[in-house]
């Protein structure tokens, strides 16, 4: 794996729920037009939790095949079914994906031995010529493999040599570049600790799996190769450009129930940002069920972040605009776009 970032691409759907195939190939071209290092299929901001796996390789074909010689591919293969994982991986294979990426097996719990043993190592060394990155993510899946067993995993098998972190523990991100070394690459599956990730010398973060890169993977882009460049005070006046957006990938309000008092309610990846895509005119269409819609306050939120950065910093989304044609204040102003983004608790 090289450096560099990685869109954790949407699956746009129709209003049916079934693959908007067309949407697919413009947001593949949008994000190459940009200068992505390279996309994503099938991760949890995909909605892989709702594919078949028919469903599933269909996806991953089409983004390899539109990205050969334009962009690296990786697809998310990853399940809490070794099985599973090995045939969704061979399937992967054969459409000659760069890479594929794992997640830890969710709910099912093994522990960090078993999941280095039982999953991983399994998975490597049935395709020996495929680069297979980790992605450490507790608070999805409710297991971790370790620091530990990650450096050992990387000793035992040669086809993996990078990690998506998004554990959102520096003290964790820390153990792995100890234990993993120098040559091993971390890449930060946290939109808002890309900045913090890279010029932490203790963890010195080579990249990123961005999910706000569906909507600005030009300068996520740019963020990334400055501080690969080293130069963090140029790559922070993007980060600070981006902030308003890299804070909503989770959104949380405090909601008033009719009857029964306040609520807390978390709108999670990727549903406030297929609200601001649906926003702006880019392809995406609603998440698939049981993913629903953001409430009143939620969309609100994501709707100011958006005007913040319009009045700021225009030239943010000044490419969407170009490439879809659309008209960025219009959309932000005109309450017609907005209604049927969010309902009331």
């Amino acid at each position: 794996m090289e450096q560099g970032c990685f869109t954790a691409l949407i699956t746009p759907f129709n209003k049916a729920g079934e693959l908007d195939r067309q949407g697919l190939e413009q947001l593949i071209d949008f994000q190459i037009q940009n200068g992505i290092t390279g996309i994503l299929a099938t991760g949890t901001t995909g909605e892989s939790p709702t594919f078949k796996w028919k469903e599933h390789d269909h996806v991953i074909a089409l983004v390899a095949k539109q990205t050969k010689g334009n962009c690296r591919c990786i697809a998310g293969t990853g399940s809490n079914n070794t099985e599973e994982a090995i045939t969704g991986a061979g399937n992967a294979a054969k459409e000659g994906v760069d890479a594929i990426l794992m997640m830890d097996p969710y709910y099912n719990g093994p522990s960090s031995l078993e999941i280095r043993r039982e999953y991983y190592e399994v998975v490597a060394k049935q395709y020996p010529d495929m680069d297979i990155i980790p992605y450490i993510i507790p608070g999805r899946t409710g297991a971790q493999m370790l620091p530990q067993d990650l450096a050992i995993l990387a000793e035992n098998c040669t086809n993996i040599s990078s990690v998506k972190e998004a554990t959102g523990n520096l003290d964790n991100m820390k153990l792995t570049r100890k234990h993993c070394g120098n040559n091993f690459n971390i890449l930060s599956g946290d939109d808002s600790l890309v900045y913090d990730m890279m010029i932490n010398p203790e963890i010195n973060a080579c990249g990123s799996f961005s999910v706000m890169a569906n909507i600005v993977p030009k300068f996520m882009t740019q963020m990334v190769t400055l501080l690969n460049q080293g130069k963090p005070d140029e790559a922070l006046k993007i980060n600070n450009s981006l902030k308003p957006l890299l804070d909503l990938v989770v959104v949380t309000t405090q909601e008033e129930t009719k009857n029964h008092g306040p609520v807390s309610c978390r709108a999670r990846n990727p549903l406030p940002l297929k609200t601001m895509m649906q926003l702006l005119g880019m392809p995406s269409g609603p998440c698939r069920k049981p993913l629903g819609k953001m409430t009143e306050k939620g969309f609100k939120t994501v709707l100011e972040a958006l005007k913040q950065v319009q009045a700021d910093t225009p030239d943010i989304f000044k490419p969407i605009a170009d490439f879809f044609d659309v008209d960025i204040d219009e959309r932000l102003n005109n309450t017609k776009y907005h209604t049927t983004l969010w309902y009331n608790y």
